[in-house]
């Protein structure tokens, strides 16, 4: 049956901490404990897929993120194919005329315990024509690490994606204050890395770029697709050591993401920044007809 604007699927698990399963259950009713260290201890990790007419976009990608970083936080590894069973499950109990997505989480489990909790959770989302249409205004906000913290550091899980989310929250209300829609990360030593829930891409003439995937960020599903099919278009792509100055010159730039598209950047720091309107169009609707 479809035409809920929320939908909820908990995953059963294995001796082995696998998902074997999972059940649609009422997304109105509790489905954690307390001692949930999802909620208590942020540890665990998720992804987020856009649903377009009812169809995920390149679902392929975003399990092959999520295995990484189930990986980085030593949870059990999973069957890619019962998590995207229970995504499809939950897709298809939703309106597909209204654009929505679906989080797959995966949480180390309960306090004291030793089975992982999982769960899909999808819903409705609102538009966003006019964002993309008009552009975000954003800053640039000191991450507080150098460039190369995954290799100096790599417990402190920069490139995971993992619900410990308080301080992409924070950016955002820091972002707020300061009159912004959004933020463009630097490192402490001066380079551009990402959004908090977003890959920054840069045209220059006819070549696209982005931060390279080894800084301790998020290596972006929708930039990876972009970058595909512009190759396919005659641009030319590369992944780079990328600071403030770049995105200055840049003739347009655009955070990505999933579930809100390409969305150009209109400013950055007060500093009006040039929309590429027609390239905009382009990248949104080669990104919705991939859905399925």
């Amino acid at each position: 049956m479809t035409g809920a604007s929320a939908a909820l699927a908990v995953f059963d698990f294995g001796p082995d901490g696998a998902a074997t399963g999972h059940r649609l259950v009422d997304p109105t009713v509790p489905a954690l404990t307390v001692m949930e260290l999802a909620a208590t201890r942020g540890d665990g990790v998720f992804e987020t897929v856009g649903l377009i007419g009812g169809g995920p976009l390149k679902l392929d990608r975003h399990l092959a993120r999520l295995a990484q970083s189930v990986r980085m936080l030593d949870l059990p590894e999973q069957r890619l194919d019962v998590w995207a069973a229970a995504l499809h499950d939950v897709a298809a109990a939703l309106d597909p005329d209204v654009d929505s997505y679906v989080k797959l989480v995966l949480s180390r489990g309960v306090e004291g315990g030793t089975t992982p909790t999982g769960w899909a959770y999808g819903q409705a989302h609102a538009s966003f024509d006019d964002v993309q249409r008009d552009g975000l205004r954003v800053v640039l906000l000191d991450r507080g690490y150098r460039h190369d913290i995954a290799q100096t550091s790599p417990w402190l899980l920069q490139g995971a994606k993992t619900i410990s989310y308080a301080l992409n929250r924070a950016a955002y209300r820091e972002a707020e204050r300061r009159g912004a829609d959004d933020v463009v990360f630097v490192s402490s030593d001066g380079y551009l890395l990402e959004g908090p829930t977003s890959t920054l891409v840069l045209r220059e003439g006819r070549a696209l770029c982005t931060s390279r995937t080894d800084l301790g960020i998020l290596a972006g599903t929708t930039q990876a697709e972009l970058f595909a099919w512009a190759e396919a278009q005659g641009y030319s792509t590369s992944y780079d050591l990328l600071t403030p100055d770049d995105l200055a010159a840049a003739d347009a730039a655009w955070l990505v993401s999933s579930v809100r598209l390409a969305a150009p950047i209109r400013s950055v720091d007060g500093a009006a920044k040039a929309v590429d309107a027609d390239l905009t169009s382009a990248f949104n609707t080669h990104l919705r007809s991939l859905a399925g």
